[in-house]
């Protein structure tokens, strides 16, 4: 990619093209792609866009469009990897009627009903060898026959393709055309991941966590930078998509109107490696590139990083779930209490250990076995209600009943 002076970028005008289009950032990496964006609009040219999953590749192709001179007429985009094989050059082409068993009419395909405008080929590396035949003949000559026909159709139309796969490796491979490859690659426009314009991601988080909050008729009052500094130290392999589902999921779930770390670690996915990921060269040597190689020590800080993060955050989980239950058992032991005082009667006095007081012995120490040894028959050898009944503690009740050498094992 071509690399632009910073100093040149007409800010402001950038910043129009992205709230058109939405597309959010501010980084260098995000405006040097704004700015070869703008130069490849006005032109005719086929573009390839590349980049990871999840960086974004529609939002640009529609940029692309919007910014053509063929933004009046249709833009239509068709995911080529989610068209079964047997049917994508039909839904591109169209087809006859009786052209195959299911075709019961005659059908207009995707090129014919994008005439003049532009047609989006999103993961064009998942096309099929025979259908990508017929798009090099549209590339060069705009001509096409349509499924069970011999006529030849004219179109206009411009081609933006995309693709999260390195093509020169799938032209090696014997999986791409090369002659498809050259004419789509008039002009490459590679979209950085996410970890490498990680400046972008508190713009991004307001963005999505504001249309969260609209929804859920929450006011969005910003996000810690404690939270922003885990969002940024995170590999992000599914990209803008990855995070945009994760702020989602935060807002939704936890309904918080400021994003703290807590609110975030139990949705931020486990540590994982970063996807391995070849970007289009801009020379047209068809020799397989290496990967970059992450440094070892980098990645397994990050992975330990996340791992502590996880294990902190269910650590917490446990720690309140564990306090709610012990609140829960208290109030339930209390309520037994007075369950067990308002049935039985707490009190024991002198009178329930004889009716005839003046045959009683005077010791004051078998009175008090007798007053203990009724209690403990009166409740059924509960030693926690006897002590209640008597107004002593129950530890005080277990030293006294060493001392009277009452068995432990008692039960009236």
């Amino acid at each position: 990619m071509q690399v632009i002076n910073s100093k040149y970028f007409d800010r402001d005008f950038y910043r129009s093209i992205q709230r058109k289009f939405g597309i959010i950032g501010s980084s260098e990496a995000l405006l040097e792609v704004i700015h070869l964006l703008n130069q490849a609009a006005p032109t005719d040219l086929a573009v390839l866009i590349d980049g990871e999953t999840g960086t974004g590749k529609e939002v640009f192709a529609k940029a692309l469009h919007g910014l053509s001179k063929r933004k009046k007429f249709r833009f239509v985009s068709v995911n080529c990897g989610a068209i079964p094989e047997n049917l994508l050059e039909s839904e591109l082409f169209g087809h006859e009627k009786g052209a195959f068993t299911s075709a019961v009419d005659k059908s207009q395909g995707f090129f014919e009903v994008a005439d003049n405008g532009t047609i989006f080929l999103d993961e064009i590396g998942e096309m099929p060898l025979s259908t990508q035949v017929k798009l090099l003949r549209v590339l060069e000559t705009g001509e096409f026959s349509s499924v069970g026909s011999s006529v030849v159709k004219q179109v206009n139309i411009r081609i933006v393709a995309a693709t999260n796969r390195n093509l020169e490796q799938e032209v090696s491979k014997g999986n791409f055309r090369q002659d498809l490859y050259f004419r789509l690659k008039s002009v490459i426009i590679h979209l950085p991941p996410l970890r490498e314009r990680p400046e972008d991601i508190p713009e991004l988080v307001h963005f999505f966590a504001s249309r969260a909050c609209e929804k859920l008729g929450i006011t969005f009052e910003g996000i810690t930078p404690e939270a922003v500094n885990l969002l940024q130290n995170m590999s992000w392999p599914g990209n803008v998509r990855e995070l945009r589902n994760t702020i989602e999921t935060t807002i939704g779930l936890e309904q918080c109107s400021v994003i703290r770390p807590e609110n975030l670690r139990s949705y931020i996915t486990p540590a994982l490696p970063s996807p391995q990921y070849f970007p289009i060269p801009p020379e047209n040597s068809l020799i397989p590139q290496a990967p970059p190689v992450e440094p070892s020590e980098k990645l397994e800080l990050e992975i330990i990083f996340r791992t502590l993060l996880d294990m902190q955050s269910q650590l917490k989980e446990m720690q309140r779930g564990m306090h709610g239950l012990a609140i829960k058992i208290d109030s339930v032991q209390a309520h037994l209490d007075d369950m067990t005082a308002t049935e039985f009667t707490p009190t024991i006095t002198t009178e329930h250990v004889s009716d005839d007081a003046d045959n009683k012995s005077l010791n004051l120490a078998d009175n008090e076995k007798e007053l203990i040894l009724t209690a403990l028959r009166r409740f059924s050898g509960s030693r926690r209600l006897a002590a209640k009944a008597l107004g002593i503690s129950e530890r005080t009740l277990y030293r006294k009943l060493g001392d009277y050498d009452i068995l432990t094992g008692f039960n009236a």
